[in-house]
């Protein structure tokens, strides 16, 4: 009994510790896009225009603090900046992908239904 409390606890805090990296409302739609390839901020504004400006700030600096989304400044007049995956962000798509097969199984359907 013991062993499948601890068992429940590791699963509670590993999932804790998913939602802190990620943590940001809009993560998951900055990971889904900048799974497509590198991209600029304008490029994201436009391609997620669900999201505010400030708030496409703040996902990207949390999702860059915590090691998923790389930052790259190059030097032009004006600077350019581009955002990418990290290796770390690169490996989410496998739950990405999982979360995806769940909603078309399950997320239109309405609560008790079993068809």
């Amino acid at each position: 009994m013991k062993q499948q409390r601890d068992n429940e606890t590791d699963s509670k805090s590993s999932i804790c510790e998913v939602l802190e990296i990620l943590g940001a409302k809009w993560a998951f739609l900055v990971i889904a896009e900048l799974a497509k390839g590198p991209r600029r901020f304008k490029q994201l504004q436009r391609d997620v225009v669900v999201i505010k400006t400030q708030s496409l700030t703040d996902t990207l600096r949390h999702l860059e603090q915590t090691g998923v989304v790389h930052r790259e400044v190059y030097p032009t007049v004006p600077v350019t900046v581009e955002y990418s995956l990290t290796e770390k962000g690169m490996d989410f798509q496998a739950a990405l992908r999982e979360m995806d097969k769940w909603v078309m199984k399950w997320g239109n359907k309405q609560a008790g239904s079993t068809s």
